[in-house]
């Protein structure tokens, strides 16, 4: 590649300079999600995320990073460049597996960015780099969902013994993460939560939220447990919860998990390149993990969500709750996930079968 002349392609440090703008662009609202919302915070800092990871690459790996200009190149060029993207798709997704020790969703997430700033230059910037980054593959796994059971839940909203020997931080945690499991917010629009959102009407209260992440508006009834826990706060914060950073919380979530089940085996895999590797509590031991091990910010919108269905409320009406639209593929996750539901619907299909009748024309 050092063949072709340097004015045929774009520098490092010119090519750092337009990614930087690509997230300045982002962040001021100049560059839209394609149904003209503002792209998210959460997203614009992976976005700076994956810039420091793109430069770790490129020093410690000293690849000869740049951007190459296809309407000035030759043909036989071109199959130099061809080769060139295909080597470096594959060494950078070799470092994030492997030095980084990521798994398939983080590299698919870090490399749909980059093709995101590779559509920016060329849509937005009109620079002619060509598409060579259509054949990145971004990478997936299905995560297992992982939510607690009904009866699971019951004991944290109701043991009384389970709420005199936890430590005040755990009934803090404990507390968040029940309403939570209550309400099927995701944990930023949870901690964002304050006294506005709350409203009451024919004496009964209401949460009225409009997700961060989807701009979509939910309303449910509180049971009363859920107020209590609101209570707890009032008079000491503007918000309805307890504030956590989400790392604490995940942390304390495994601490209060313990208390729930720790030793039924509830092996974890994450995928490279398609193939699971084991989780383990301790790599030196090779322990398998139990519930508490897998319990995260996420569990308590999968709990919600499994939990409504598992106890007979329509889908429709939990996708209204939890703010998914009507085709959403996630959401038929947590359908697939709950048996007796799929169990109930399968008795009443053939006990429909077995109400008819019928006789030959013949007899």
């Amino acid at each position: 590649m050092d063949n072709i002349k340097k004015i045929k392609f774009i520098e490092l440090d010119e090519v750092l300079k337009l990614y930087r703008q690509f997230v300045r662009d982002t962040s001021s609202g100049r560059r839209l999600n394609k149904n003209g919302n503002k792209i998210s915070q959460g997203t614009i800092k992976n976005y700076r995320t994956s810039l420091k990871i793109l430069q770790d690459f490129i020093t410690i790996k000293e690849f000869d990073f740049k951007l190459y200009l296809v309407n000035k190149l030759t043909q036989k060029e071109l199959e130099e460049v061809k080769k060139y993207w295909k080597k470096f798709y594959f060494e950078f997704t070799e470092f994030l597996y492997f030095d980084l020790n990521c798994y398939d969703n983080y590299v698919g997430t870090v490399i749909k960015i980059l093709k995101s700033f590779f559509n920016y230059l060329i849509k937005e910037l009109n620079y002619q780099i060509g598409n060579f980054h259509l054949s990145f593959h971004a990478p997936n796994e299905q995560i297992p969902i992982i939510a607690l059971t009904p009866d699971q839940l019951n004991y944290l909203i109701y043991d009384k013994e389970l709420n005199e020997i936890l430590p005040e931080k755990l009934k803090r945690v404990k507390d968040f993460f029940v309403f939570g499991c209550t309400v099927a917010l995701r944990i930023s629009d949870l901690l964002a939560l304050r006294r506005e959102n709350l409203y009451i009407e024919n004496g009964q209260h209401y949460l009225k939220v409009t997700s961060k992440k989807t701009a979509t508006s939910t309303s449910i009834k509180l049971p009363d447990f859920a107020i209590d826990i609101i209570k707890k706060t009032k008079g000491r914060s503007v918000h309805l919860l307890p504030q956590f950073s989400e790392g604490f919380f995940n942390v304390q979530l495994k601490v209060l998990g313990k208390y729930i089940d720790d030793k039924q085996v509830m092996p974890k895999y994450r995928n490279k390149r398609g193939v699971p590797h084991p989780i383990y509590k301790k790599g030196t031991t090779k322990e398998y993990c139990t519930l508490a091990d897998h319990l995260t910010s996420h569990t308590m919108r999968r709990t919600a969500i499994t939990t409504m269905l598992r106890l007979g409320m329509p889908d429709y009406l939990v996708r209204k709750i939890s703010g998914h639209a009507p085709n959403s593929k996630e959401f038929y996750r947590y359908v697939s996930l709950v048996q007796s539901f799929v169990d109930e619907q399968t008795d009443m299909v053939f006990n429909k079968l077995n109400s008819f009748k019928f006789k030959p024309l013949n007899t």
